[in-house]
């Protein structure tokens, strides 16, 4: 093996066993065969292995595991194996191992710093980073470790000569490394810790670019200091409705429900933001039991000329499965095929649209009628057609049919089948299969809002199971 080899492998998928079929096998019991390919040059497999090893007192075991990797100078390698020997106190040998990887700079220095603050070396953490703070992830994690450690001004000191005064990028890629915007979120950050608020929120009223991640540092300023009054100001403006979100969760806190349903239905806010606020305002009421409410709610975007697009119904949809109303989001289905033209009967609906109504059909304990008419759908005999339809099999128990449908689009759907070998007990195909040295295509240019984001090969950070039938389509209606 070799570091360009393992790095490929690791970044691709291509020809090697993902994580989280690693922790699969390991779930069902397949320790051998996870130890032998550990021992086969699979990254993933070794990984695991010698942390699993490391659980149970058999370290000097769990570093040979790994001695290979590291020694190809491979740097996820070597952080592993880090991370093992500060976990079992070996702080010093973590640190002594990171350090000379660090010197390029990068996610080695981040980790070898993180490292440090925790072992009582912040004063040395914080210089690492300081000389590095050009670069977004460092200035990220100064400002992390330098909490508490009386260091503020010299931190802040050193964002503030990276907003230049007068300048404003006008997208993400406008300055390399720190760009402005990143800069005084992160000052705004020290100032909010000094305690110095009002200065953090003029800061952050300065940015361009304010969503970042799918939220919104101003608003949940404005929220962690319960200024609601200006929060409910921000909200009006603030376009990609993160405001309005936190506004709500802040009274939804108190037990103002109602509140927090009234900043949802704001007859002032722009359509933008009530269409996107629907969703939340769905969410909230499901979480209260009002869930015919909820469903009501989402009618309201799907039932106008236009409004019926796929994230809409899938969230109609997911709803009225969840509260026992499979049968009428089928019957709702229905009345959107006759508005759109389309002959339902005859399988000329669109696949999107279809793959939802397949969901309502196995809900409501149809899964053999699902099946036929998936197969009998003009696109029945597709790639994502299996997949979904394997899916609802793999839910039923039926694995070994699900694997069946698969089969013929083994290119397309290599991980995925792989699991469904796995669960099978077909373990030597499943491997045989990964260990084909060729990328999956990318397929996934085709999916809409219905996109299951988890099913990558390395998606398992969140605990999530990628392989879980209904992790896409929400869990069946009892």
């Amino acid at each position: 093996m070799d570091a360009a080899d393992l790095d490929r492998k690791a970044r691709t998928g291509a020809g090697c066993i993902p994580a989280p079929l690693v922790a699969r096998l390991l779930v069902l019991g397949h320790e051998s065969e996870v130890e032998l390919q550990a021992g086969r040059g699979e990254w993933f497999c070794a990984r695991e292995w010698a942390r699993l090893l490391g659980e149970r007192g058999r370290r000097a075991e769990a570093l040979e595991v790994l001695a290979p990797y590291v020694a190809t100078g491979w740097w996820p390698a070597a952080r592993a194996r880090a991370e093992l020997l500060e976990a079992w106190g070996r702080a010093p040998e973590a640190i002594a191992l990171a350090r000379p990887y660090a010197v390029a700079g990068g996610p080695p220095l981040e980790f070898l710093a993180r490292l440090l603050a925790r072992h009582g070396h912040r004063g040395e953490a914080i210089t690492l980073l300081s000389d590095g703070v050009e670069d977004g992830a460092l200035a990220t994690a100064l400002v992390e470790v330098s909490e508490g450690a009386g260091r503020d001004e010299d931190v802040a000191s050193l964002l503030a000569a990276r907003i230049p005064a007068g300048h404003r990028c006008d997208t993400p890629w406008c300055c390399r490394g720190l760009d402005p915007d990143t800069a005084a979120g992160l000052l705004a950050t020290v100032r909010e810790r000094q305690g110095r608020v009002d200065e953090a929120i003029a800061l952050l009223r300065t940015r361009r670019i304010t969503s970042v991640n799918d939220d919104d540092q101003l608003a949940g300023l404005l929220a962690r200091h319960g200024r609601t009054e200006e929060l409910g100001a921000y909200a009006v403006s603030e376009d990609h409705g993160h405001a309005a979100r936190h506004l709500a969760g802040v009274l939804e806190a108190r037990g103002d429900v109602e509140g927090a349903i009234a900043v949802y239905r704001r007859p002032d806010d722009s359509a933008e933001r009530r269409y996107h606020g629907a969703f939340d305002l769905a969410a909230l009421l499901a979480r209260h039991g009002r869930g015919d409410e909820a469903i009501e709610v989402m009618r309201a975007l799907a039932d106008p000329p236009g409004g019926a697009e796929d994230c809409v119904v899938e969230t109609l949809c997911t709803l009225y499965a969840d509260h026992g109303r499979a049968d009428e989001g089928l019957e709702w289905l229905d009345a959107l095929g006759a508005r759109a033209g389309a002959d339902v009967g005859a399988g000329a609906e669109e696949w999107e649209f279809f793959r939802v109504r397949l969901r309502l059909l196995a809900g409501l304990g149809r899964l053999d009628e699902a099946v036929e008419r998936a197969r009998a759908h003009p696109e029945g005999d597709t790639w994502y057609a299996a997949w979904t339809v394997s899916d609802l099999l793999a839910a039923a128990g039926r694995t070994e049919e699900a694997v069946a449908l698969l089969e013929p689009h083994a290119h397309a759907h290599r991980t995925l089948l792989a699991g469904r070998l796995i669960d099978a007990g077909r373990v030597e195909d499943a491997v045989a299969l990964l260990q084909r040295d060729e990328p999956e295509p990318d397929t996934r240019q085709w999916w809409s809002a219905f996109a299951d984001a988890s099913r990558t090969d390395d998606a398992d950070a969140s605990g999530t199971d990628p392989y879980d039938p209904w992790s896409d389509m929400g869990a069946p209606a009892s």
